[in-house]
């Protein structure tokens, strides 16, 4: 093609930079002749730095200069934190492309110090100008924040102040020196975001000064859905630009943009504005379907439903109504089985956590008990979902993140994030119960527990029934242990992960996998 100049228009910030000119990358890449020229306009919202947007009349305020200069021509197309969008947009502009999404999730940083504050008793100050985190954050932070050793009941202390300004000036807030007016013992940002400065040069010089040794927990979506549309880009130009409204076609990302309308669908019956209190996140989870996290809260803060997000599940495959005479089994509410420790397991866990960089522990059971256990305090812990992590937080122990029920290939795409820089998969330390040991990849897998043989006689009242028609599995062992019970046409179910494996490498072929045990039993009706 004959070469070719588009100026693209951009907030001058070093997040927004970093954007745009990862657009401008893609584009150039993909349309050889093409150079895409940024041009930075400051707009309203980045002038307003001392008080919270959500208290100041008017909307628009990261998108008003930028669509003038569109409108004007001052420039052919423009890139925004598709969140910062409102609802009603010029008729004018055309949403040309939304690119694929990065991670939707929140990520809470903290000052280097905050173990020792954890461990005085202290209450920790938190920096978000986001009504939403307001809501959910400081619950969620209380119960997985580790507790003390002087007294393992109490929950840390948590409380969420305004702040604004731009991810530097933010993070710079967690190195101001303790008794500063000016430092906070922690920071919510939106994962993107860092991760978008990572990606581009000028960014990660930024981050490589302000993130080492800052401590950091992903937050889940489970519990903390982000704001509708978060991750996201929306990339617009005027309508009656056909030339690079195609050329801006070639970026645009089908799922994304599909998720972004369901996000943004759901705030509309809201009323929209960045006042609300709510969250709507909707990912797409291979092999499973679609999952929708969606969460609100009232006017005061206070959780209109329970401390989770509600999850509406869509299949990736469409399930048939079940027929017939139905005959559940529901191994989720069958009584767990006692364990036993691998003596020799955990000796050998108790030698690794000391240098482990990277550690999954895939129950709160398989992390060895007892205070003086030692772990490296650089390591990098997560754990399949947020019961385990509450329960390492009873212990004192830090944890980053979690698989959120969804199992560890779920997690992956996380883990795998530049801006994480963990270390690669071959690398880690699992730590996990006898029977599961062989369902992981190429890493160190200990085993630190067993499932009781004794118990299997005790456990008759709960096996499945010889008539059973629908399975519900909660465990690889659970199905070993009563597999042969089953009858040859019964359809099994699990949840995604490791028991899926499992069940998919023992030949079972009436298998679905479910995100909750709920879900399933919404199906059967029971």
């Amino acid at each position: 093609m004959a070469p070719r100049a588009l100026k693209l228009g951009t907030r001058r910030s070093a997040l927004a930079r970093a954007q745009s000119a990862a657009v401008a990358r893609q584009l150039e890449q993909l349309h050889p002749g093409l150079n895409v020229e940024l041009v930075g306009i400051e707009t309203r919202g980045d002038r307003i730095l001392d008080t919270p947007l959500s208290s100041v009349e008017g909307k628009e305020f990261f998108t008003d200069e930028l669509d003038a200069a569109l409108l004007g021509g001052a420039v052919d197309f423009t890139v925004h934190s598709y969140k910062d969008l409102s609802l009603e947009r010029s008729a004018r502009l055309l949403l040309a492309a939304v690119p694929r999404r990065q991670q939707p999730h929140d990520i809470a940083l903290f000052s280097a110090d905050v173990s020792e504050r954890l461990a005085a008793g202290h209450e920790l100050i938190i920096g978000s100008s986001s009504p939403r985190r307001a809501a959910f954050v400081p619950d969620f932070l209380q119960r997985v924040l580790p507790r003390r050793a002087a007294d393992r009941r109490e929950l840390a202390r948590v409380r969420l102040v305004d702040l604004r300004g731009n991810v530097d000036s933010r993070l710079r807030r967690l190195r101001e020196p303790r008794g500063s007016t000016r430092h906070l013992d922690g920071i919510v940002l939106a994962f993107a975001g860092l991760a978008r400065l990572w990606a581009d040069g000028a960014g990660q010089v930024l981050l490589h000064e302000l993130l080492p040794a800052l401590p950091r927990m992903l937050l889940p979506l489970s519990q903390c859905p982000a704001a509708p549309a978060q991750g996201a880009l929306a990339i617009e130009c005027r309508r009656e630009d056909e030339q690079t409204a195609a050329l801006l076609r070639s970026i645009d990302d089908a799922p994304t943009r599909r998720a972004v309308e369901v996000e943004r669908s759901l705030l509309a019956l809201r009323g929209g504005g960045c006042h609300q209190r709510f969250g709507a996140t909707q990912i797409e989870l291979p092999g499973v379907g679609t999952l929708l996290y969606q969460r609100a809260a009232s006017d005061t803060g206070a959780p209109l439903e329970s401390d989770s997000a509600q999850l509406q599940w869509t299949p990736e495959q469409p399930l048939d109504a079940p027929k017939g005479n139905v005959v559940p089994w529901d191994g989720s509410q069958a009584a767990k089985s006692s364990v036993e420790p691998i003596e020799a397991g955990i000796a050998r866990s108790a030698q690794r956590l000391k240098s482990a960089a990277a550690l999954f522990v895939a129950h709160r059971r398989a992390l060895p008990g007892g205070d003086s256990l030692q772990i490296n305090s650089a390591a990098h812990i997560w754990v399949p979902g947020i019961d385990t992590w509450q329960a390492l937080a009873a212990r004192g122990v830090w944890v980053e993140g979690c698989a959120e029920g969804l199992g560890f290939a779920a997690l992956e795409p996380m883990l795998a994030e530049p801006l994480l820089q963990l270390p690669a998969r071959d690398h880690w330390t699992v730590l996990t119960r006898l029977d599961a040991v062989g369902g992981w990849p190429a890493c160190e897998v200990i085993a630190t527990y067993r499932y009781c043989d004794a118990d299997t006689a005790g456990e008759a009242d709960q096996a499945p029934p010889a008539n059973a028609t629908h399975l519900y599995w909660s465990s690889s062992a659970q199905f070993d242990r009563w597999c042969a019970l089953v009858a040859p046409g019964a359809q099994h179910a699990c949840g995604a992960g490791k028991t899926y494996e499992h069940l998919r490498r023992a030949g079972v072929q009436n298998l679905r996998a479910f995100p909750q045990p709920a879900h399933w039993r919404q199906w059967l009706g029971v």
